[in-house]
């Protein structure tokens, strides 16, 4: 396992990092899934790490960003007191370091009030949807069209922290 540190995001550099692997992830995990011109651009990228308000947490290694994951209150208006993986992405040739483990680990433990987290993946995303598994999400059947790109199915899991539901 590579030696990493997980944390928010404090310098100019750093956030310029986290949009990056914004960009860049989206071109490896979704280049064969969405169209070119559906992709992230990178000013888009840069544009959502300066003004997102949700929660950001970075992997870095060297001196570099090579992950992040976004986290917070989920966005859905079906489910109350319910927690949101916003997105997750990692360079390609930090995957199977547990690099996504460790972000995940982090999110789950900030968003620890909430009896359930949800996430939503591509129906047609295999190596997602298989980290996911193993770390104990299950689809629980809600689809929904991709905004930009509707022949893209987007699917909700869930995993359930073990935590009181109290709405």
């Amino acid at each position: 396992m590579i030696e990493m540190q997980i944390k928010p995001i404090e310098t100019e550099e750093e956030l310029l990092g986290k949009a990056a692997v914004h960009y860049l992830g989206w071109q490896q995990a979704y280049g064969g899934l969405i169209e070119p011109g559906h992709l992230i651009t990178r000013q888009k990228a840069l544009e959502i790490a300066r003004n997102s308000r949700q929660k950001v947490l970075i992997a870095k290694t060297g001196g570099q960003v090579i992950g992040f994951i976004g986290y917070g209150r989920y966005r859905g208006e079906d489910l109350q007191n319910t927690g949101e993986i916003y997105g997750l992405y990692i360079f390609r040739e930090y995957y199977g370091q547990k690099v996504g483990y460790r972000l995940m680990n982090r999110a789950v433990e900030a968003l620890g009030q909430f009896p359930r987290i949800v996430l939503w993946v591509f129906k047609d995303n295999e190596r997602a949807i298989r980290f996911y598994q193993r770390y104990g999400f299950r689809f629980d059947g809600t689809e929904m069209p991709f905004a930009v790109e509707p022949r893209l199915i987007e699917c909700r899991m869930i995993l359930q922290t073990g935590k009181d539901d109290r709405k």
